[in-house]
């Protein structure tokens, strides 16, 4: 597992939901550009199904970053459409503006298309957010608070403590195009 950015490593203090254990897992795994492809993001569109028409890592894939680590951690996804950043907005239950929390699943408009990560924090202006195709890579970025469209949660039967609102004051540059 890849060492997170110094300022992030209390991230790895989280030792749940298990979407999280399996997301963090994951960090610094890049796209390759070009006709080649990472064959671990290949391996994953196998294990979700949705191989046939996922070929490419050019083709964004946050949303089957998201697909594959709510599987793997004994959750139903939002089925042959998880590709589709949007789609997530369907997924599990609402969480209402301002009561985001770590881990949740966060769904934003982008030019052409939307971006779908998880909930590792925020500040006035921005959410930090924990996903793939983020600079091609699984990683973080601030994401403005304005571009986000849905906020989902596991239904959990006892929800983690670590599933709450988490405040930062560092923001750097906001990400404006997660392709």
């Amino acid at each position: 597992m890849k060492t997170l950015p110094q300022k992030f490593t209390w991230l790895d203090s989280f030792e749940s939901p298990r979407i999280w254990v399996e997301a963090r897992r994951h960090y610094g795994l890049l796209e390759i550009p070009g006709k080649d492809s990472n064959p671990n993001i290949l391996a994953w569109a196998k294990e979700v199904g949705v191989s046939g028409w996922y070929t490419n890592d050019d083709i964004p894939w946050c949303g089957l970053f998201v697909g594959v680590c709510v599987q793997r951690a004994g959750y139903k996804t939002v089925g042959s459409k998880l590709l589709a950043a949007l789609e997530w907005s369907k997924w599990g239950i609402e969480v209402g503006k301002g009561q985001e929390g770590f881990n949740d699943i966060l769904v934003f408009k982008r030019p052409g298309g939307g971006h779908v990560g998880f909930y590792c924090g925020e500040n006035d202006k921005a959410f930090l957010v924990y996903g793939g195709n983020q600079s091609n890579a699984v990683g973080l970025a601030w994401i403005e608070k304005t571009r986000l469209v849905a906020c989902r949660r596991v239904a959990f039967k006892n929800k983690p403590e670590t599933v709450k609102k988490i405040r930062l004051s560092d923001s750097g540059a906001f990400s404006e195009n997660e392709v």
